[in-house]
């Protein structure tokens, strides 16, 4: 579509209806003139003829020496000139339109085949015919017929009216048309809450029948999805309890069995994973972040974090500026991180360093997770951000749902940002979460207080 048109429903459909009442219009007033150029010819020739023929019944009967009174009381009083005609006179002759071939002909019917025609007579424009004193006679005269007597009267009325009756019409359109747009934008608002996570209010189910039928299978639908997502928080409570609770009392039992310690640490290590499995399943399931949004830290967020995993003895080289805040949800944006954070120490190793750093770059802040593990080939990112999806190549011996990226992905897209999956230099892969800065809650970067290769607590 191109450029300058209207996007909505509502002007496209106004203008198309606009269109056609202006083209219709056009056609009608085209119609209505072919039509009325015949009568209204024949109107004005008999006019003409009147005209010419009072006008050599005068001249014939006046006395010679009153025909030039006779003329000036024709000039004065009805605006009709007598000249005689000569063979050097120049004239010029009139339009060739179509009312004015009418006119010819209807007045040569009637004067004869010899009647002259011109809109200008030496200087003097005007309609202009010849005629004779009598048939025979070879001598001609011109009498000029005043132009408005020739002109179409009232054009610039029917203009207006017909301007008026376009205006009643294109009013007429609009408001049958937003009768329509109407209910599309209240349909729209409401499947925004919906897809936000928000129970709509009901639309209401009146109107045109067609309305009223899709606001009735949308109630029903928005109902649907509320009593789903009920049931789905319900489901998720019951899986967290029911299958948490085992797998602690299971690694309790473990620890306690009294095995060989090797022994003891696989299992305890599959039941973590169970548990982090289950986890991601959860955060997954759980859909929109219900946490309002705030101001956040991303530098404290990123120390904090870090912290329990240089306590399990994790090599993270941070590089983190004194301060940088953006509008966000704290628990989420956690979420997000640990699993990038899993997601390179699971498949590069816990042996190799991870790099984590945080700087803002075009008006977004990034945190970007650098492992030198294998990295993703560049035709399975985006094959990557889609849930339960894992690599078959070099990753695909790690344990694992598939469910990290697609969190991370989830998470920051609420924040209007995007994740970034590039090739490292000297391999490995580079995770970059891009959330965008506003004018209030932006704080330039100054000068990191951890440079890459520190650890910060």
């Amino acid at each position: 579509m191109p450029g300058w048109l209207p996007r909505t429903l509502l002007w496209q459909t106004f203008l198309l209806v606009a269109l056609l009442l202006t083209l219709a219009l056009a056609a009608w007033s085209q119609i209505f003139r072919y039509f009325e150029e015949a009568p209204r010819a024949r109107d004005l020739a008999q006019m003409v003829v009147s005209v010419v023929n009072l006008t050599r019944t005068a001249l014939i009967n006046a006395d010679s020496a009153r025909r030039r009174e006779l003329l000036i009381e024709l000039a004065a009083l009805e605006g009709i000139r007598v000249y005689p005609a000569e063979a050097s006179d120049e004239i010029q002759p009139l339009p060739d339109s179509r009312p004015m071939r009418l006119l010819i002909a209807e007045v040569r019917r009637s004067l004869g085949e010899h009647t002259r025609f011109a809109s200008r007579w030496k200087t003097l424009d005007g309609f202009w015919i010849s005629f004779r004193l009598d048939p025979d006679d070879r001598d001609e005269y011109w009498a000029m017929v005043p132009p408005d007597r020739i002109e179409k009267p009232h054009a610039l009325e029917w203009l207006s009216w017909g301007g008026a009756a376009l205006l009643a019409a294109l009013l007429g359109a609009y408001l049958i048309v937003s009768r329509i747009g109407a209910p599309l934008r209240q349909m729209a608002r409401a499947a925004r809450a919906v897809g936000s996570g928000q129970t709509p209010q009901p639309l209401p189910e009146s109107g045109p029948q067609e309305i009223a039928v899709v606001a009735r299978a949308f109630n029903q639908m928005a109902g649907d999805l509320a009593r789903t997502d009920a049931d789905r928080a319900l489901i998720l409570a019951g899986v967290s309890h029911d299958l948490r609770t085992p797998l602690a009392r299971l690694r309790l039992g473990v620890e306690m069995s009294g095995a060989p310690e090797d022994e003891v640490t696989a299992m305890v290590t599959d039941i973590e994973e169970m548990d982090r499995i289950i986890g991601q399943f959860l955060d997954f399931g759980r859909g929109a972040p219900q946490e309002p949004p705030q101001p956040v830290d991303l530098s404290a967020l990123v120390a904090d974090l870090a912290e329990p995993y240089r306590l399990r003895g994790v090599a993270l080289n941070l590089s983190l500026p004194d301060r940088l805040e953006v509008p966000g949800r704290s628990l989420s944006l956690r979420r997000a991180l640990a699993n990038l954070i899993d997601n390179a120490l699971r498949y590069a190793g816990e042996d190799k360093p991870l790099d984590v750093s945080l700087f803002e770059e075009a008006g977004a802040a990034c945190i970007e997770v650098a492992d030198r593990g294998p990295g993703i080939p560049e035709d399975q990112v985006e094959r990557m951000r889609h849930p339960f999806t894992r690599l078959e190549g070099a990753r695909s011996n790690t344990k694992g749902a598939g469910l990290g990226l697609a969190i991370v992905e989830r998470v920051i897209r609420a924040h209007e940002g995007r994740l970034d999956l590039l090739p490292r230099e000297g391999g490995g892969l580079r995770a970059i979460l891009r959330i965008p800065l506003t004018s209030s809650s932006s704080s330039r970067v100054r000068m990191p207080a951890v440079t890459a290769g520190a650890h910060r607590a």
